[in-house]
C-alpha cells in the first residue's frame, strides 16, 4: 500500500490541525523514532500476526520510514503471555495481545477482549468507540502504564475440539481444557479443569493427552494448528467469545513523547489494520470449516442444557465479582447494558434476514 493512499483512506489528510498535509510534508516535519513491538502470536497464526505486521507497515509507509516499529513474535523478546508487563515497564514500546490473558491480574481486563455471552464483533466496536468502552478501558490500563487501542476482532469463535462427544453437562466433568480468561472460571464451575497454555504449546499438549479439549479461535487458525488430527469433535458456538477483540498496548511514557501527528497515526493505523483482521476471518473461515469437515472433523452444537448452565453460571460469577470489585461492576454494567440495548436490533434486522436466507438457500438446494 502506498503511503499517500493510506493517508487518504485513514483520514490523515488533516493531521495535526492542518487543512491537507501531503505525505512528504508529514514525513519531513516529524522526527525519526524507532520502536520495538512484541506479540503474543507468531507467523503460524496469519490473521492475528499479519494484522500486527500491517499496523507496523502503515506506520512506516505513512511517515517515509521516519517512525518505524520492529515486530517480534511471541517468545523472541518475552513469552507470549508477558506482553502486558513488557509494555508496562517499557521493555518494548508496544505490543499485540488479547487482554483476557491477564485475567489473573484483574478480571476486568477480560472486558477488553470478550466475556461469556458478551458483545459480538460489531457491538464491541460500537461500545468501544461510541459507548463508554474506550474511556473505561483507558482508565483501567492507565494503572499499568499502558495506552490501549483495539486492533481487530476474530468475530464469534468456535467452542473448541473435544476427544469425546458432549451430550450433557455431565460429560464436561473432569475434562482438562485449554481456555483463557473469564471462560476458564465459568467452565471450572461446570466441572472442567481449565488450562491456560500459549498457542505454540497447545497441539503437543493435546497430542500427548495432557489436554482433553482445546478452544482457540476458529476454523482458519484451528486448521493451521492441526487440532483436527488429535480431537474429533468440533463444537459451536464459543459462547465465551461472541466477538474477541485483540488489542494494541502502547507504553504511556513512550506514547506521550510522540508528536501529536504520530499519536493520531497510531489510532488510525490500528483501526485500519484491525478492520483487515475482521475481513480475513470472515473471508476464510467458511472454506477452512469445509476442509476441516472433509478431513474428518465432526461438527456439533452444544446441547441446550450446556448452554443454559453456562449462561446461568456466567451471570452468577458476574454478580459475585461485581459485589467484590466496584470497578468490575461499573465496567460490567456498561458493557452488558450496551449488549441488552443493541441485541433486539440485531434480532429484528440481521437475525431475521440471516435466518430466512439460510432456510431459503437450504430449500433451494433441496
Amino acid at each position: 500500500m502506498q503511503r499517500r493512499s493510506f493517508l487518504k483512506k485513514a483520514g490523515l489528510g488533516a493531521v495535526a490541525g492542518t487543512a491537507a498535509i501531503g505525505a512528504p510534508v508529514f514525513a519531513q516535519s516529524n522526527p525519526k523514532i524507532s520502536w520495538k513491538m512484541t506479540s503474543t502470536y507468531g507467523p503460524s497464526l496469519p490473521p492475528l500476526f499479519s494484522t500486527a505486521q500491517m499496523f507496523c507497515n502503515f506506520i512506516s509507509e505513512a511517515t517515509d520510514g521516519n517512525f518505524s516499529i520492529r515486530l517480534y513474535p511471541g517468545g523472541e523478546i518475552v513469552p507470549g503471555f508477558e506482553v502486558m508487563e513488557a509494555v508496562g515497564n517499557r521493555t518494548v514500546e508496544c505490543g499485540q495481545t488479547a487482554s483476557y490473558y491477564y485475567y489473573g491480574k484483574d478480571p476486568s481486563f477480560c472486558f477488553d477482549t470478550a466475556v461469556p455471552f458478551g458483545l459480538n464483533a460489531r457491538q464491541m466496536y460500537a461500545w468501544m468507540y461510541e459507548g463508554d468502552g474506550m474511556q473505561l478501558m483507558r482508565e483501567l490500563f492507565a494503572e499499568r502504564n499502558i495506552v490501549n487501542f483495539p486492533l481487530g476482532n476474530t468475530g464469534t469463535q468456535m467452542g473448541g475440539w473435544y476427544r469425546k462427544e458432549i451430550n450433557s453437562v455431565a460429560d464436561l466433568q473432569g475434562i482438562k481444557m485449554r481456555t483463557a480468561g473469564f471462560a476458564g472460571e465459568v467452565l471450572s464451575r461446570m466441572g472442567v479443569v481449565p488450562q491456560q497454555i500459549p498457542p505454540g504449546d497447545i497441539y503437543p499438549s493435546l497430542e500427548k493427552g495432557t489436554l482433553d479439549a482445546v478452544e482457540f479461535v476458529g476454523p482458519v487458525d484451528d486448521e493451521k494448528l492441526g487440532f483436527q488430527k488429535v480431537a474429533k469433535y468440533y463444537y459451536a458456538p464459543g459462547w465465551w467469545e461472541g466477538g474477541a477483540q485483540v488489542s494494541l498496548y502502547v507504553n504511556d511514557a513512550a506514547y506521550n513523547e510522540l508528536p501529536k501527528a504520530y499519536q493520531t497515526l497510531i489510532d488510525m493505523a490500528s483501526r485500519a489494520a484491525g478492520s483487515k483482521m475482521v475481513g480475513d476471518y470472515d473471508a476464510h473461515n467458511p472454506d477452512a470449516l469445509r476442509r476441516l469437515i472433509a478431513s474428518g472433523a465432526v461438527l456439533r452444537t452444544f446441547p441446550r442444557d450446556v448452554m443454559d448452565a453456562a449462561f446461568k453460571t456466567s451471570n452468577e460469577l458476574f454478580k459475585e465479582f461485581g459485589e467484590k470489585d466496584a470497578r468490575f461492576k461499573k465496567i460490567h454494567d456498561s458493557y452488558m447494558a450496551f449488549r441488552d440495548s443493541s441485541m433486539p436490533w440485531y434480532r429484528v434486522a440481521e437475525g431475521a434476514y440471516n435466518n430466512y436466507l439460510a432456510a431459503a438457500l437450504a430449500s433451494q438446494r433441496g
